[in-house]
């Protein structure tokens, strides 16, 4: 497949398993517990599925917490995979939150390259190509089109549709004043806290947002905030995405202790905390 078709089957993918979590979403589902005592719903299922069904047409192998056991030895020879958290934001979901996501990206050579982030309750589809730029994509007739499948045409037409639709990212160009930090709703951690309080000092005044899911890197990619401080455990599953659509938008992800870009398709599979921001140069100590 070109990548015209790679992006497109993403397109729909995270839009129809969207449309399936909040199906699931409008009734009294009930939450089990996984291992790790983290939550699970009908909707993780059904969505992980409906992706994993449009992604095995690409002949490209799927990595997701579902498919965490699959070998080292194994995936350490696959040069391209996706990635996915078929809904990010469990917690939120089953709150009763907006702000639950779907996550599909492309990985090349431990970097991901294509991404989509879709937010199904509030209907709004990030997506973005690195070198090609980054969207949002919010508009009914064309999400239409892609729950329902098409008719699309050739792939380059139909991925330029979804574009001319779209709202290149970032929209928002305007130095902040007060200096804007998002951070986790659901996972705020202590150094979160003194990263925020280190700001302010330095700053003045500085804003906070709350946010759940791989929204906050859309918001750092939009241009909405100026930072995301991620001080604490994540997964791969949890960022590849989000690392896709800021890069794509022109913004930066880096480890926060060495400055080094985030990679993928590591043996050990948990992220090292990392820090998005607007700046396309980060220092380690950001």
């Amino acid at each position: 497949m070109d990548r015209n078709s790679l992006l497109l089957a993403v397109l729909q993918a995270s839009v129809r398993a969207g449309r399936a979590t909040l199906e699931v979403y409008e009734t009294d589902f009930e939450v089990e517990r996984k291992a790790d005592q983290s939550p699970l719903t009908v909707a993780d299922r059904r969505s992980h599925a409906i992706i994993a069904g449009a992604l095995s047409a690409t002949g490209i192998p799927v990595l997701s917490e579902e498919g965490k056991s699959i070998p080292f030895a194994e995936r350490r020879a696959w040069r391209r995979l996706w990635i996915v958290d078929p809904l990010d934001g469990t917690k939120e979901f089953i709150k009763r939150r907006d702000e639950f996501t779907i996550n599909i990206a492309l990985v090349e050579d431990q970097r991901p390259t294509l991404g989509a982030v879709y937010v199904p309750v509030k209907r709004t589809l990030y997506f973005g190509r690195i070198e090609e730029g980054a969207f949002r994509l919010e508009d009914p007739e064309a999400l239409g089109r892609l729950m329902g499948g098409g008719p699309f045409g050739e792939p380059a037409a139909a991925v330029a549709f979804f574009k001319a639709r779209s709202t290149q990212l970032p929209d928002d160009r305007s130095v902040h004043t007060p200096y804007v930090i998002v951070g986790s709703r659901s996972h705020a951690t202590e150094e979160l806290h003194a990263f925020v309080e280190r700001k302010r000092r330095e700053l003045g005044e500085v804003s906070f947002i709350s946010a759940g899911s791989s929204l906050k890197y859309c918001l750092v990619a939009e241009g909405r905030a100026d930072i995301y401080p991620r001080l604490g455990p994540t997964m791969e599953w949890d960022t590849a995405a989000g690392q896709a659509i800021v890069e794509a938008a022109g913004a930066a992800i880096v480890c926060h202790d060495t400055g080094a870009p985030m990679t993928y398709n590591k043996e050990d599979l948990l992220n090292p905390w990392h820090v998005v921001t607007r700046k396309r140069e980060v220092m380690s100590n950001e």
